[in-house]
């Protein structure tokens, strides 16, 4: 408990400046930072060698946290988040208070609530959303464990989380598409 309270203040303390953590989630390892921070997110861009058109998922802590950012959430999606067994992203329509780049060019944006724990209580204590996109460059296999992360990354993220590093990864999240009048749409199971 005390190495986990140690690295949400270090992690802490590198989100309040702008800065990349590399971090343990609920699927993969993730490189993350401020979603409100236009600068921190082009860094991540750069760290994974990929365009901006591409959007990014983004974790938040709770219903409550969601609904600041999407303000407008269809019922069956409140009903899928507390069913849900799975990590589940879903893409909600016309985000708002996140930075222009973590959100799509159709003003969508992949949004997960974590029940990780160390994430859950970073962004708690942050009080704002993280990035989370697989801590790989571009086109390059997902890492199932923290060994397998590039070493480029490794030397270009201002933070590595020194907590299950010897984890093995579960997959990635499930993604759900909010589409027109609130119908769903599954886009990965």
């Amino acid at each position: 408990m005390i190495k986990l309270i140690k690295e949400v203040r270090n992690s802490l303390q590198q989100l309040q400046k702008g800065n990349i953590i590399l971090y343990p989630t609920d699927t993969v390892w993730g490189i993350g930072c401020d979603a409100t921070n236009v600068k921190a997110v082009t860094k991540i861009y750069h760290i994974k060698k990929r365009g901006e058109s591409k959007s990014l998922v983004i974790l938040v802590d709770s219903i409550e946290m969601l609904q600041h950012y999407i303000p407008k959430i269809p019922k069956q999606v409140f009903t899928i988040l507390k069913k849900a067994t799975k990590p589940t992203s879903i893409i909600y329509n016309n985000p708002k208070y996140l930075a222009d780049n973590v959100i799509a060019n159709d003003n969508t944006v992949a949004i997960r609530i974590v029940h990780h724990e160390f994430c859950r209580e970073l962004i708690h204590k942050f009080g704002k959303p993280i990035v989370s996109t697989s801590a790989n460059i571009t086109g390059h296999p997902t890492p199932k464990s923290f060994k397998e992360i590039d070493e480029s990354i490794l030397r270009e993220v201002d933070y590595v989380v020194n907590l299950q590093q010897n984890t093995i990864a579960n997959s990635p999240s499930r993604i759900i598409k909010i589409i027109k009048d609130g119908e769903l749409e599954v886009i990965r199971n």
